[in-house]
């Protein structure tokens, strides 16, 4: 299975992570929540390789596959 954007032409976490927040809050707060998530043990939603939840979660969010959910939507943990 290829992860394409994975290695996204050799650009840095970093420089991916600002292309793809660009500053926006919801962005920011999206990636923040569902990194937790992923340190806590959650599973990737993707077949991946990678081991840094921080890569891992930007590359859930640019696939489109996390959202962020109002808390009263949440259900209880």
């Amino acid at each position: 299975m290829s992860n394409s954007g994975e290695h996204e032409l050799g650009k840095s976490l970093p420089i991916r992570l600002m292309e793809q927040v660009q500053g926006s809050y919801r962005k920011t707060t999206l990636l923040q929540k569902r990194v937790r998530e992923l340190v806590r043990g959650q599973r990737p939603l993707f077949e991946t390789r990678l081991h840094d939840p921080i890569a891992i979660a930007l590359e859930e969010m640019s696939r489109g596959l996390i959202e962020l959910v109002p808390e009263e939507d949440q259900d209880p943990a």
